[in-house]
């Protein structure tokens, strides 16, 4: 089993807090087996067994605890005397009102409360207003590049990037070896989010739109998004739609974390744009079966897996807008700020001077790159070229 350690690592300093912990990840991303190595740790510290309890509300044994009263009562009865009992809740969001047990049980007893989730639900405004800012939460992705070559043991090879470039990383999906059963994977994996996280919990009846709206966002993966466009596309399947529906459609494939949206952001005036946003996916993988085409444009795929990897790196990404023109993302943490612009490859001078020159209107001092997959790395006119691989390897970037 691979050790999550790039989680595990900012989730440990919580382990005896008060604050809800709170995974929250596509479907299969690894959400069960981060908990599970927790409940290790915790075990190899010394926490006796019966002070750990841990519930997967997948499970039908556990059924009836979707009972929010039910489920209250069944752990105030595990709980016996006055030491810190380590509470799982994973998949809680099968859990009608969730929050008003989880936030009684955080007042009430002196507990550790750790829990998982496949939709952002476990990250609105509803759940940060009933726990009142007590609780902390954490991102959990398919593995990173890095990752992978952990899980299987090899260094970097061409091979193991363009299979993870098409077929993503949802742990389990390694598990197979031919292209057929990695697709019946992929497609059992999209059919529960469908299902689970849209069609039941967001009473989604049209799943055939819902389908075209997701193989368009996936077509168009990296550009600019506008509701005229897939009003036309949808047209052209012969599907008449309005804006509000695309939009909430949207919404819920956000919601169900199969795609997320990028905002703009206004280098020259340091702004936020809410118009004009792009969308990137979760897992190429799923990408790579909904596609419409053989393959994604692998350009656009080499430009997902980069927007993906800052996230995982922990940044705050954006598109970047500036007065003529884009620059490819502007990721920020607490006290830094980079620029990097992403290309297939960079042939020859012509895509030298379009992908470095995006920079010649930006006159700020912080640090500028170009990504690509070229085995080569420069400078030119003091921005930094740097090779896609190295850039997925270096936990320092």
């Amino acid at each position: 089993m691979l050790k999550r350690e790039l989680y595990l690592k900012r989730i440990r300093d919580f382990y005896d807090s008060d604050l809800v912990k709170i995974l929250v990840g596509i479907r299969r991303s690894g959400k069960s087996v981060i908990l599970e190595q927790i409940i290790e740790e915790l075990r190899n510290k010394g926490i006796d067994i019966e002070h750990i309890i841990y519930i997967n509300f997948e499970f039908i044994e556990f059924e009836e605890l979707t009972d929010y009263k039910k489920l209250n009562k069944y752990i105030k009865d595990k709980i016996k005397d006055n030491s810190m009992y380590y509470l799982f809740f994973d998949e809680i969001q099968n859990v009608d009102n969730f929050e008003k047990v989880v936030n009684s049980l955080r007042a009430s007893e002196k507990v550790s409360i750790f829990i998982t989730g496949s939709n952002s639900r476990l990250l609105s405004e509803e759940l940060s207003t009933v726990l009142s800012g007590r609780y902390v939460s954490f991102r959990i992705n398919p593995l990173s590049y890095k990752e992978v070559l952990q899980l299987q043991g090899k260094e970097s090879n061409d091979e193991i990037f363009n299979n993870y470039m098409k077929w993503g990383s949802l742990p389990n999906r390694f598990e197979f070896k031919n292209e057929e059963s990695i697709k019946n994977y992929l497609y059992g994996v999209f059919d529960s989010i469908i299902l689970r996280d849209v069609v039941e919990r967001l009473k989604i009846r049209d799943t055939a739109l819902f389908n075209l709206i997701l193989q368009y966002i996936i077509d168009t993966i990296g550009r600019e998004f506008s509701a005229e466009n897939i009003i036309n596309f949808l047209k052209n399947e012969g599907r008449e739609v309005s804006t509000l529906t695309i939009y909430s459609y949207l919404d819920a494939l956000c919601k169900a974390l199969l795609i997320r949206k990028v905002y703009r952001y206004d280098i020259h005036g340091k702004a936020v744009l809410k118009t004009l946003n792009k969308y990137y996916v979760t897992d190429l993988g799923i990408a790579q079966i909904k596609n419409n085409k053989t393959e994604i444009d692998k350009s656009y795929a080499i430009e997902n897996i980069v927007y993906n990897e800052l996230i995982i790196k922990g940044y705050d990404v954006y598109t970047g807008k500036t007065k003529k023109g884009e620059i490819d993302f502007v990721a920020t943490k607490p006290n830094k700020k980079i620029y990097i612009q992403v290309a297939f490859s960079i042939p020859n001078e012509d895509t030298k001077i379009r992908e470095f020159g995006a920079y010649n209107v930006i006159n700020d001092n912080y640090p500028k790159y170009v990504i690509s997959l070229d085995k080569f790395t420069y400078e030119y006119n003091g921005i930094k070229h740097v090779n896609l691989i190295d850039f997925l390897l270096d936990d320092e970037f």
